[in-house]
């Protein structure tokens, strides 16, 4: 008999739901930070456009009653084809919000990324759910790049994302809109914000201090740990202009695990990363956070794809639903990764939020599956697809091979 979901979690039927919840739990500089996109919101907005401009081609009468959604990647079998993507703070949102991200992802068999800009040691993370990533933000001198490497080896981390799509610090006026700043300031608009929402400021934040001290980065390429108040935090956490593929070459040389590029969008970008002998890409907008405009990653699937070969091939940002993941899939992408609805769900009810944000996916996932007419994700392919709008050809279609077709075909 399944256990009853805790009240918090009683009325939480999709991922969007959380999503309330969690604005209403949390402060609104908190929550303003986590949902926050770049400048006009284009790019945030474009990553649901792309998915709705899509529609499916199912088949009947074909058994489904061997369903499975189990993927496959880097050599490993996870139970769904999605895992939680990298997101900083989570620990401010969350209580050891890391933590709590990793163990539930490591206990229903599905990766996490843990964020280079997170406020729990990446050790801790490590030795509590050993099979998750960690994704860096580089420092600005090889030597630093070549020590925070290093450290990632010795916590066990056996993938290593490395985050490209931010070589300057984005606009960040929505931020300011919201009242978050970087360094925090304890002001008096912030207490009101913390005796407003005293779930938060009692269970996370006030539970945080007592165990735990005042909230650092902690996973710089030393042992230093950067206070979230201090001065030098934004100075700590920039000086990546100057990056270029002679330091993705170098890690590369010293990095023996799987190594992965993550906010890739120009398939020739991908194409590069595959030739200096990376593991994978991961096309990414990064949510909507940096470039306003840069378009959604499903625009440059069908392209990727093509151009990378059979490098794994994953993908990020707004996906919200089971059919979002499968259209993904569909048009080449190996895996999804998910960020947001994982953070509210841990804001609002912890490991139980995560769990049950998990079940509702691969719930929607096996229903997707079977009313598409398929027992296995292997079996998706653009026959499934086509964009509205459009009439489909009669015959099987196939993805798009030239670069310049970036863009979903009329047919697929």
């Amino acid at each position: 008999m399944t256990a009853p979901l805790p009240r918090r979690l009683r009325g939480i039927y999709a991922l969007e739901d959380f999503e309330a919840s969690a604005r209403r739990h949390l402060p609104k500089p908190i929550f303003g930070y986590v949902f926050g996109a770049a400048e006009t919101g284009a790019s945030q907005r474009d990553n649901r456009l792309a998915f709705d401009e899509i529609g499916f081609l199912p088949r009947v009468l074909n058994n489904v009653a061997q369903r499975s959604q189990k993927a496959t990647l880097f050599g490993r079998e996870w139970n769904a084809p999605f895992g939680i993507a990298p997101m900083g703070v989570s620990a401010l949102t969350a209580y050891r919000g890391d933590v709590v991200l990793a163990t539930s992802a490591a206990r229903a068999g599905i990766p996490m990324i843990m964020s280079g800009s997170s406020l729990t040691r990446m050790e801790e993370v490590a030795q509590a759910a050993p099979e998750s990533w960690f994704q860096a933000y580089l420092p600005p001198t090889p030597e630093r790049i070549e020590a925070l490497v290093d450290r990632v080896a010795r916590a066990g981390f056996g993938t290593l994302v490395v985050t490209v799509d931010s070589a300057v610090r984005g606009n960040v006026e929505n931020y300011a809109r919201a009242g978050f700043t970087s360094p925090l300031r304890p002001d008096l608009s912030l207490l009101w914000q913390g005796l407003t929402h005293p779930r938060w400021s009692v269970c996370t934040f006030g539970r945080t201090l007592a165990t735990r001290g005042m909230p650092h980065f902690e996973n710089t390429d030393t042992d230093n740990r950067t206070a979230i108040v201090a001065r030098n935090v934004v100075r700590d956490f920039s000086g990546r202009a100057h990056l270029d593929w002679s330091a993705m070459a170098r890690i590369r040389a010293q990095w023996k695990g799987r190594f992965v590029l993550k906010g890739v969008l120009h398939p020739l970008d991908a194409a590069r990363a595959r030739d200096h002998g990376l593991d994978g890409v991961i096309l990414s907008n990064h949510g909507g956070r940096q470039l306003d405009g840069a378009v959604s990653p499903m625009r440059v699937l069908p392209a990727t794809r093509a151009a990378v070969g059979s490098m794994p091939l994953m993908v990020d940002s707004g996906f919200r639903r089971g059919s979002d993941v499968l259209k993904a899939l569909a048009l080449g992408a190996d895996f999804v990764f998910i960020g947001r609805p994982f953070n509210y769900a841990a804001t609002i009810a912890g490991g139980d939020g995560v769990a049950h944000a998990i079940d509702i996916l691969t719930r929607e996932i096996d229903c997707d599956l079977g009313l598409l007419g398929i027992n296995h994700i292997a079996e998706l392919g653009p026959q499934h697809l086509v964009r509205h709008g459009d009439m489909p050809e009669l015959g099987l279609p196939s993805l798009p091979t030239p670069f310049s077709q970036s863009r979903i075909p009329a047919t697929l």
